[in-house]
C-alpha cells in the first residue's frame, strides 16, 4: 500500500551485504524518505496554487517506501541478490508515488508538472490511458530518476481508473472465486471501458463549463 512508510526497519550496514535482520535499503533508507518528501511536497505546492480558483487537479496523492518484505520477495522473484545494489539500482520502485486526478488531462498535466524539474530524468514511460491493458487497466506509468541516482515510480490515474483498479484487486487476489472466471473478466473488462467513456464525457462537460466562463 502506498500509505506504508514501515519506518521501524534497522537500517544494514553494508550496501551489498544481505543483513539478516537488517534493511535491505542499507544505509539509503533516510534518502529514499526524503526524495519521496520531496516528490509529495512539489505536488502539494502545485495543489496550493490551483487551490485559489477551486480548480486543485489532484482528488489525492500517495506515497510510499517499498515494504521491506516486498522488495526482498521481488529481488527474488525476478532472480536477483537480496542486496541495497538490487533493490534501488536494478528494481526502481523502491520510491512509490500514486497521483489520483479528477479528469483525464489533470493527468497528462501532472505528468509534464513532475518532470519539469532540472533534477528529474524519464527513465521509462506506460501510458496504459491511451492503451488500455486487455483486461481494462489504465493509468499512466512513470519511471523517473532524482537527483541522478534514486529511481521512483509515479502512478497517474484518474478517479475511476483508481476505483476500478481496487475493486479488480480485491477480486484478483480472493483466494476462492466461484462462477465462471471467463465471464467475471469480460465483465470487469466491460465496466473498465464504460468508466473511460465516463472521464471523456466528465472531460468534455468541464471543458464546455470552462469555455462558457471565459466568455
Amino acid at each position: 500500500m502506498y500509505n506504508n512508510r514501515e519506518n521501524n526497519i534497522k537500517p544494514g550496514n553494508s550496501e551489498n551485504a544481505i543483513v539478516p535482520g537488517g534493511s535491505i535499503y542499507g544505509d539509503e533508507r533516510p534518502m529514499l524518505e526524503q526524495i519521496l518528501h520531496l516528490l509529495e511536497t512539489r505536488v502539494e505546492t502545485l495543489r496550493e496554487k490551483y487551490r485559489a480558483d477551486d480548480s486543485d487537479p489532484v482528488e489525492h496523492c500517495l506515497g510510499r517506501i517499498k515494504s521491506e518484505r516486498s522488495m526482498r520477495e521481488k529481488c527474488r522473484r525476478r532472480g536477483l541478490a537480496e542486496t541495497t545494489e538490487s533493490a534501488l539500482q536494478e528494481l526502481h520502485d523502491a520510491i512509490g508515488l500514486r497521483i489520483v486526478c479528477a479528469f483525464v488531462n489533470d493527468v497528462y498535466m501532472m505528468r509534464d508538472y513532475m518532470l519539469s524539474f532540472d533534477d528529474v530524468e524519464l527513465v521509462e514511460e506506460k501510458d496504459y490511458i491511451r492503451r488500455a491493458k486487455p483486461n481494462g487497466y489504465r493509468s499512466l506509468h512513470l519511471i523517473i530518476r532524482v537527483q541522478g541516482k534514486y529511481y521512483a515510480e509515479i502512478q497517474l490515474r484518474t478517479i475511476s481508473m483508481d476505483t476500478w483498479a481496487a475493486l479488480e484487486h480485491h477480486m484478483k487476489y480472493k483466494k476462492h472465486v466461484s462462477g465462471n472466471t471467463e465471464l467475471l473478466e469480460a465483465e470487469l473488462k466491460r465496466c473498465a471501458d464504460e468508466l473511460a467513456s465516463t472521464d471523456l464525457s466528465m472531460q468534455t462537460l468541464r471543458d464546455m463549463i470552462r469555455g462558457e466562463q471565459s466568455v
